[in-house]
């Protein structure tokens, strides 16, 4: 069993900064690769961005591109998301979730991560 859980989120105004953390317990979880996914109020999740277990590749979604970096301490067991340039449109809950294989490969698709967190929200004002 694996128990993420998110935090850092919160109120912010637009333009501000926030750096949600991703804190990992459990079996092993530096050996996967490490994504967040968003939800605003409505039925779709959307993918924010993903680490390798290695930590040397990532991906964005073109909406948060050059705004929103992603990174992890394997020694911390803990993955990053650091947002910048906060928008109104970016309020949501955040999750993050493990990738299904170790050492496998980077997705952008929920149904290739098999735990979860519980979400942190984040909500920016305009």
């Amino acid at each position: 069993q694996v128990q993420l859980v998110e935090s850092g989120g919160g109120l912010v105004q637009a333009g501000g900064s926030l750096r949600l953390s991703c804190a990992a317990s459990g079996r092993i979880f530096s050996s996967h690769a490490t994504g967040w996914f968003r939800q605003a109020p409505g039925p779709e999740r959307e993918f924010v961005a993903t680490i390798s277990w290695s930590g040397g590749i990532t991906n964005y979604a073109d909406s948060v591109k050059e705004l929103f970096t992603i990174s992890r301490d394997n020694a911390k067991n803990t993955v990053y998301l650091q947002m910048k340039s906060l928008k109104p449109e970016d309020t949501a809950v955040y999750y993050c979730a493990r990738e299904l294989h170790p050492q496998g490969k980077i997705s952008s698709e929920d149904y290739d991560y098999d735990y979860w967190g519980q979400g942190t929200q984040v909500t920016v004002s305009s």
